[in-house]
Parts: structure tokens; C-alpha cells; sequence
């Protein structure tokens, strides 16, 4: 049975993805902050393990991989937006907060998974939840927009250091699929095109199932009306 660990499974598109992940016969590691909504997500499924931590704490992250035992896929997908407003507005506890769960929380999860995938010598699969805004921003989007370039780095980096080793990293850049983040976003914004968030999930699983000869390094997802193609 192939394995996966899912960072901020406990909604949004990391439980679209869980689910999908469990629904194809995946042993699935559920990591988030709030256990009672990681047991909702592995309610009736035995190949679901719930691995309740924070993912900026290095030590209940290290606790959670190793409870849960080989991977062979991490799909680092925790992270938050953060305030929306000019960077003048933005205080630095709200910067440090979203770089602490979006860039730092996104290394914790990878270090660990490449130190397994390397262990264990079969290779394996991390695939990043960048964002188009690691593409074309939003307004009054700093922080989140930041960490997401930042991440772009991370997976172009791990893609070439986990060669020898047989570990792939990709990036997949989702637009406007219907999550927490997207649903406050189109509460100011009723005419945002939007999508399923399962067609997001569905494009992991498809990431995650490729053979070891074949990587996606780059995909983009997003609602087909979404302005992020064409000029203003």
C-alpha cells in the first residue's frame, strides 16, 4: 500500500486531498492542528492515521513522521493567508505568523520527508501547494504572496537535491478552488470565479501516481474564468 502524508488535512484542499488520497487505497498520515476535525476526515477508514501537530514546531512535526513510519509522498499543503492590506498596514507579528506557517512550516514538513525518503532508499514524492500568486499576485496580499515565491524556490531546490536519491519534488499552483481561504476572499468578491475543490485534490493524486522516471514540476489548476490569463 503506498503512503502519503498530508499537512493541514483537516480542510480546505489538504481534506479534499486526503479523502481522495483514502477513497484510492492510500494509507494517508492526516496532519493539523485540530484533532477533531482530522477524526472527521478518518472516520471509517482504516488506512487513515491522525497525526495531530503544528506545523512550525519541529519537534511534534519529527514526532508525527516518525509514529507514522515510511512515506512515499508528502503533499505540503498547510499554510494561511494572512492579512489583506498595503504592507505599511501589515504589523510584523502577522508577517512573522504567516512566514512561520507558509514558508517555515512548508521546510519542517520537507526536511523530514526527504531525511525518510532517504532513509529508506526507495525515493518518493513531495509535491508543494504553491499558489498562482507564486505566479501573479492579488493586491494587498504581501505576505502570502511572499511565502509563495519563496516556495517556488523550495521545490526547484529539492528537485535537484533529491536526484540522487530518487525523490521528485513538484509544485502544483491552485486558483480558486472552493476552500476556507477562497470562500472569505469571494465573501468580498461575489463575482470570483471559483471551482470544486476536489478538481485540485484530483490533480495531486494524479502528481502523486506518477512512476519514479516521471516528475511534474510545474502544474497550475484554477477556475477556467479566473482573470489570471489575458490583459487588463
Amino acid at each position: 500500500m503506498k503512503s502519503a502524508i498530508i499537512t493541514g488535512a483537516s480542510s480546505g484542499i489538504g481534506r479534499a486531498t486526503a479523502e481522495t488520497f483514502l477513497e484510492n487505497g492510500w494509507r494517508v498520515g492526516l496532519i493539523a492542528r485540530r484533532e477533531s476535525m482530522l477524526q472527521e476526515v478518518a472516520q471509517g477508514c482504516d488506512n487513515a492515521v491522525i497525526l495531530p501537530a503544528d506545523v512550525t514546531d519541529g519537534n511534534a512535526m519529527a514526532s508525527a513522521f516518525e509514529q507514522f513510519g515510511e512515506v512515499d509522498v508528502l503533499f505540503n499543503n498547510a499554510g494561511m493567508f494572512g492579512p489583506s492590506a498595503p504592507i505599511d498596514e501589515v504589523a510584523l507579528d502577522d508577517w512573522l505568523q504567516v512566514l512561520g506557517v507558509n514558508l517555515n512550516g512548508m521546510f519542517i514538513a520537507a526536511r523530514l520527508a526527504f531525511g525518510a525518503m532517504r532513509a529508506h532508499g526507495r525515493g518518493g514524492r513531495i509535491i508543494n501547494n504553491g499558489s498562482i500568486s507564486a505566479h501573479s499576485p492579488r493586491e494587498n496580499s504581501v505576505c502570502y504572496t511572499t511565502t509563495k515565491h519563496a516556495i517556488t524556490g523550495l521545490t526547484k531546490s529539492l528537485a535537484v537535491d533529491g536526484r540522487p536519491f530518487d525523490i521528485t519534488a513538484g509544485q502544483i499552483d491552485i486558483g480558486n478552488a472552493e476552500s476556507a481561504i477562497v470562500t472569505d476572499l469571494k465573501a468580498a468578491n461575489p463575482d470570483m470565479h471559483t471551482m470544486d475543490v476536489k478538481n485540485a485534490a484530483a490533480s495531486v493524486l494524479h502528481m502523486a501516481q506518477l512512476p519514479a522516471e516521471a516528475n511534474i514540476p510545474f502544474m497550475t489548476i484554477m477556475a477556467t474564468k479566473m482573470p489570471y490569463l489575458g490583459r487588463g
